[in-house]
């Protein structure tokens, strides 16, 4: 005899039946998988696992006059430029561009925030005390303006004269941290007055400052993204140039704006590195700050193409490579280390983003 048929399933067909909470689960983590931010998120959280293992304390927390401290607080703290970098970034590389003059903005605008306070001791009280030799106020906005100035000028070069993105801020690159070498003669200039260390190094309801400027800044820009058609208007520049420009977007004016934009945040980073350090360095300063901010957009899911971008992944990037750095330092390996696993880091995501790889990988699936 033929053995019996099986029983029909839910929708009839013969067969076993599915139970439906997992028939609901699998749809559900692959959709979870495949959102953008998996992969930077997965990537993180593997290192923060290895520090846990192997670090002792990497968790530990504790309050010191009202601030929280600890490894992670640190991590947090010394990401806050790259994250500053990152985000100027993203909004550059949607648009197809890109910008290796960061570090030297970086280094121009704190050396300019850092020869105008300088400080100078006066007697006050019959106590000696460091004042600002120019009010911080204005040697804050003359080293923003410096970097607003380089802005426009890669904007110009880009958006009006039409040059290659890394040619023309490849200028910038060189002559910007020139210019602040020159400003002090190849010296380090020294801050004295107090009140410039609390932008770098101070803390606000218990976490450090920079983090609140970070936070501040990441949600202007998330808004204006997402609440106007800004967001779309980069995001078509970044797909179609000529087609954006041919429904009516002024590429140009929207180009120029994006690299005033990016040199505006690496200004604002300058000024926390100069003012954690309480000094300005134009010689090592935001050095190859540029290719760190540009690992660190492309590792949170923006296309090197243009047009796809996460300004929460560029942040997530950001945390990564410094969770990385400061993991390499904290386990006694040699820093030199450290570049190289960055150049094997930058090899996959480019890797990634090669069509050619992709298909490659989808053929032998």
């Amino acid at each position: 005899m033929a053995p019996p048929a099986p029983a029909p399933g839910p929708s009839g067909a013969s067969g076993p039946s599915t139970p439906p909470a997992a028939t609901k689960a699998a749809p559900a983590r692959a959709s979870l998988l495949s959102h953008s931010l998996a992969k930077p998120i997965l990537a993180l959280a593997a290192l923060l696992v290895l520090d846990i293992i192997f670090i002792p304390g990497f968790l530990s927390l504790e309050i010191k006059d009202g601030h929280l401290y600890g490894p992670l607080i640190d991590i947090l703290n010394r990401a806050a430029p790259l994250m500053l970098a990152a985000l100027g970034m993203t909004l550059v590389i949607a648009t197809r561009g890109i910008d290796i003059s960061v570090g030297a903005v970086v280094a121009l605008s704190g050396t300019v925030a850092a020869m105008l306070i300088g400080g100078t001791m006066v007697i006050n009280n019959g106590q000696p005390e460091y004042v600002a030799n120019t009010p911080m106020p204005l040697a804050l906005a003359a080293a923003l303006g410096i970097a607003i100035l380089c802005g426009a000028w890669n904007g110009v070069l880009v958006a009006g004269l039409k040059l290659q993105p890394i040619v023309a801020t490849l200028i910038l690159m060189v002559a910007g941290r020139g210019l602040a070498q020159l400003f002090t003669d190849g010296q380090i200039v020294t801050v004295y007055y107090e009140p410039f260390f609390f932008l770098g190094s101070g803390y606000l309801l218990g976490l450090p400052f920079s983090l609140w400027v970070v936070a501040a800044v990441l949600l202007v820009v998330g808004l204006l993204l997402k609440k106007t058609a800004l967001g779309l208007f980069i995001q078509s520049v970044g797909i179609n140039p000529v087609a954006a420009r041919l429904a009516g977007i002024r590429t140009a004016t929207l180009i120029f704006f994006t690299y005033v934009f990016c040199s505006t945040c690496a200004g604002m980073a300058g000024l926390m590195i100069s003012s954690n350090i309480k000094s300005a360095d134009a010689n090592n300063a935001g050095l190859l700050l540029e290719l760190d901010a540009i690992l660190a957009v492309t590792l949170g899911g923006t296309s090197l193409a243009g047009g796809k971008f996460s300004l929460v992944g560029s942040m997530i990037g950001a945390l990564i490579i410094q969770t990385l750095t400061w993991t390499i330092y904290s386990l006694g390996v040699p820093p030199e280390v450290n570049m190289v696993v960055k150049a094997i880091v930058v090899f996959i995501v480019c890797l990634s983003q090669s069509t050619g790889f992709q298909k490659l990988w989808k053929g032998r699936k």
